[in-house]
């Protein structure tokens, strides 16, 4: 996958890769979709998914509003995780959402989606594209936190859901 280099190519190419999600959903029958992937994973099902993306969507939100707001740096993975243990965050993540519909998962997706595309056209290309323009971002440059919450996210979930539809064929 092709890494966008400005901020207009992230919004196109985000809103590219998030369509191709929920159109690929859209073609599953509604029976199948609340169905459990025949493979092992962690996330077993397109809810547990789509959750996963929604989380890290509140994870940029936040990381981003507490860091313009704030004089203190606020790190993207939250105490007690890090970026060796965020896997034991995911896994958090999962369990904390085994309840929620899959209706409620696909709205509190495509909210937070829509908030987080908002919260990139707040930022310049140079804001996005300039390693060490905020403090916060460490020797990145936020673009690259960006696509990993968007663009290179949704082609991960897109891999997955598309899987799942490819073996629930056969």
């Amino acid at each position: 996958m092709v890494r966008p280099t400005n901020k207009d190519d992230l919004l196109l190419l985000s809103q590219s890769n998030y369509e191709k999600i929920i159109s690929t959903v859209d073609t599953i029958p509604i029976e199948k979709q609340f169905g459990t992937f025949p493979f092992e994973d962690r996330d077993r099902n397109i809810r547990d998914v789509l959750i996963h993306l929604y989380e890290w969507h509140q994870l940029y939100l936040n990381w981003t509003e507490q860091n313009t707001t704030n004089k203190e740096i606020f790190p993207f993975i939250p105490a007690p995780y890090n970026w060796k243990t965020y896997p034991l965050m995911n896994i958090e993540f999962w369990k904390k959402h085994q309840s929620t519909d899959f209706n409620v998962a696909k709205k509190l997706l495509d909210q937070s989606h829509h908030q987080v595309m908002k919260r990139i056209t707040q930022f310049s290309n140079e804001e996005l594209y300039t390693k060490n323009f905020f403090s916060w971002t460490g020797s990145a440059h936020l673009a690259s936190v960006s696509i990993s919450a968007t663009s290179s996210h949704y082609d991960w979930a897109f891999k997955k859901i598309k899987k799942y539809k490819k073996l629930m064929i056969l």
